[in-house]
């Protein structure tokens, strides 16, 4: 199981990364954007992700992935359950949530490609 103590250790280490609490949710984020937000008893994790791939994400793991409520479908983000997650899948979707919101450059130094 993935807590946020896993997800605070990999994201502080991604350039330009700021941990926010906002209205009791911890929020990752890059300047304004976030890229990460937890729900507020921290057992789900939302996360940028492409909006024209988070159906097949959705229907390919439903019982780990899940749509954000219809308010926040407008954002590019889908959401997780944080004790179905593992680690190594958890480094991957935050680290391209990251990449997301960086200028280009920024994520090739980091991540490459």
């Amino acid at each position: 199981m993935v807590t946020v103590a896993d997800v605070r250790a990999l994201a502080l280490t991604l350039p330009r990364t700021t941990e926010h609490l906002i209205r009791d949710r911890v929020k990752f984020r890059v300047g304004a954007i976030v890229y990460v937000a937890f729900s507020r008893d921290e057992m789900t994790m939302g996360f940028g992700f492409p909006r024209e791939e988070r159906a097949a994400l959705v229907a390919t793991e439903p019982e780990l992935f899940f749509l954000p409520g219809a308010a926040d479908l407008r954002f590019q983000w889908v959401c997780c359950h944080l004790d179905r997650l593992d680690h190594d899948r958890m480094t991957e979707l935050v680290s391209e949530a990251w990449r997301m919101v960086v200028p280009k450059f920024l994520a090739r130094q980091r991540l490459g490609g």
